[in-house]
């Protein structure tokens, strides 16, 4: 199927591993002129370096810390002057923040600046110039919605679920839909080396909760980002879609 996204231009956050590097890797094979964000410059140029070893045009890198709002202009002036308008926006930067009855607001903070903040921000940077065009995508990766306890993370991407839903009302008629998807377990570094370490955690967790019997792999995530991307799915907005292998919503 030919998405027709040749020549449109994503800007996608989080974007040096796991979900955000398997999104960026779909998009690049599709012919999307790519900017990608992440704090680890190393990994965003490693990755560049593979995209364009495969054919496709290489990225551009831009190291920088989302969290930050100063950050986020800069981030997106830079990225607009080197390729022109955004497209796409992906907001892939996040990360679990359990925490306890003690935490102060420092560490909720930090949380919803990541979490939530993060993306808020580059949407309202990309968002003039998608509404002067009539066109754009806009989607956010979230995550779980059943804690067993307390993450801010989780009440972070809580607020992003509506947050998308209101805006996405707001543009609809301007041809601009916005989107969320909700990952169960993918094979990235936080999954393998903090949730779930070993085999046998992991062998254990898929047995009582994945009726598709295994992890999904960030290119699960990207390609139904992609099509979310495309005008193919001009008429899906609003919408929080789960891509979790059967996974029951309320398991962890």
């Amino acid at each position: 199927m030919d998405l027709q996204l040749q020549g449109r231009t994503a800007f996608i956050s989080g974007a040096s591993a796991g979900i955000g590097a398997g999104i960026t890797r779909i998009l690049a094979r599709e012919d999307v002129r790519l900017i990608m964000v992440a704090r680890r410059a190393p990994l965003l140029e490693q990755l560049a370096n593979e995209i364009a070893a495969q054919g496709c045009p290489r990225p551009v890198t831009l190291p920088g810390d989302v969290a930050n709002g100063e950050e986020v202009k800069r981030l997106v002036t830079n990225a607009m002057q080197l390729v022109g308008p955004i497209d796409i926006l992906v907001n892939c930067a996040g990360g679990s923040r359990p925490i306890t009855l003690e935490a102060g607001d420092t560490v909720w903070d930090e949380a919803f600046a990541l979490n939530f903040t993060a993306a808020r921000r580059l949407a309202e940077a990309v968002l003039p110039s998608m509404r002067q065009r009539k066109w754009g995508r806009i989607i956010n990766i979230s995550g779980s919605m059943e804690p067993r306890g307390l993450n801010a993370a989780i009440a972070a991407k809580a607020a992003l679920h509506l947050w998308a839903k209101g805006l996405s009302c707001d543009v609809a008629a301007e041809g601009i839909t916005v989107n969320t998807i909700a990952p169960g377990r993918i094979n990235s570094e936080q999954i393998l080396k903090t949730l779930h370490p070993t085999e046998q955690a992991r062998r254990s967790f898929i047995a009582d909760h994945i009726p598709a019997g295994y992890f999904g792999e960030p290119a699960d995530i990207g390609n139904v980002a992609a099509f979310l991307a495309s005008p193919l799915a001009r008429y899906i907005t609003g919408a929080v879609i789960p891509v979790d292998g059967g996974m029951r919503r309320s398991s962890h």
